[in-house]
């Protein structure tokens, strides 16, 4: 392993305090990374929009700390439809 060319990636809130252009910028690198050096990347985050940028294989969404769906990246879309507090708030 290369410590300047890991094989995982965390990004945990990256998108804090990010107006819309950095946002874009942001996420636009982390794609160009990705498809240079093809690590694993986990990435955290409360805005569903810079899923517009960095584009998920695999997604899961959380209430409470704990995992409550799985899947592909139709469920950001589902959300973005439906509403998170529809599909996974408190009934």
């Amino acid at each position: 392993m290369n410590i300047l060319k890991p094989d995982v990636v965390l990004l945990d809130e990256i998108d804090s305090g990010l107006d819309v252009d950095s946002l874009k910028l942001v996420g636009e690198s982390v794609m160009d990374y990705y498809r240079e050096h093809k690590p694993a990347i986990l990435l955290v985050t409360h805005y569903q929009r810079l899923l517009d940028y960095i584009k998920p294989d695999f997604v899961h969404i959380m209430k409470d700390g704990k995992i409550v769906k799985s899947g592909d990246d139709s469920l950001v879309l589902k959300i973005e439809k439906e509403g998170y507090d529809k599909l996974y708030g408190d009934e």
